[in-house]
């Protein structure tokens, strides 16, 4: 399988006979439609499944659901929220919540929580386990939050963490965010996870326009033994 980097939290995973694509927020940082998405993924042979973790813009664009015009195969798998929020209707896609679950022939999504709205999806297919993590994480704004407030939010992202790995322990591939914004502790999130979930491939998201910032974070996912692959140009890939 190939994880191939759209933009944002927006990823491309092509496999043999399909192909996903996860948060679409735009083809390019330029906001165009021109991309690996228009020019490659749409015309790729295979079915397309289309998801989206929550309504917030920078993870869900409506203009997905013209590429149906393009596309005759495909699936929409959506967030419930999108739905609750009126940002699609009933029947434009398959909607799941947290513990649900999409299967066919090709693979299985499962649905687990998150810390902000939405949900997350653990992806079983063709003998991989995936692992998108929407908005899920640690939004610990140490520097911003009280020590009461960061705790909450520990609370809440540990137990959400525990939930995945009682059903999960060790992944193939896993895309989550190490977002800057966050200050002093901005990856304690992705640390935390790596700590808990065997992890083979670790790719970071959410980091905005400062990807060299997240740098810093290899030293400790290779320490654990992750393979750690930061991409942030458009079309950049990796195979896993």
């Amino acid at each position: 399988m190939r994880l191939v980097y759209i933009y944002h939290s927006g990823f491309a995973i092509l496999a043999e006979g399909f192909s996903i694509v996860i948060d679409y927020y735009r083809d390019t940082s330029n906001d165009s439609d021109e991309g690996y998405v228009h020019d490659c993924l749409l015309h790729r042979p295979g079915k397309l499944y289309v998801l989206s973790s929550h309504f917030h813009p920078d993870h869900f664009n409506p203009e997905v659901l013209k590429w149906k015009e393009q596309k005759e195969d495909i699936q929409y798998i959506f967030s419930k929220d999108i739905l609750k929020r009126r940002r699609a209707k009933s029947e434009d896609a398959f909607y799941i919540r947290k513990g649900e679950v999409y299967q066919d022939d090709n693979l299985t999504i499962k649905a687990f929580g998150s810390t902000d709205v939405g949900v997350s999806f653990l992806i079983k297919a063709q003998e991989r386990i995936i692992f998108h993590a929407g908005d899920l994480n640690n939004w610990h704004w140490k520097d911003e939050s009280t020590p009461v407030e960061a705790g909450e939010a520990e609370k809440y992202y540990l137990q959400e963490l525990d939930i995945i790995a009682k059903d999960t322990d060790k992944m193939d591939l896993v895309m989550f965010p190490v977002d800057p914004r966050l200050g002093t502790d901005f990856m304690r999130g992705a640390q935390q996870f790596i700590d808990r979930i065997q992890t083979d491939v670790f790719v970071p998201m959410h980091f905005w326009e400062r990807p060299a910032e997240v740098e810093v974070f290899a030293p400790y996912a290779e320490s654990k033994g992750v393979r750690y692959v930061l991409l942030s140009v458009c079309g950049e890939g990796t195979d896993f």
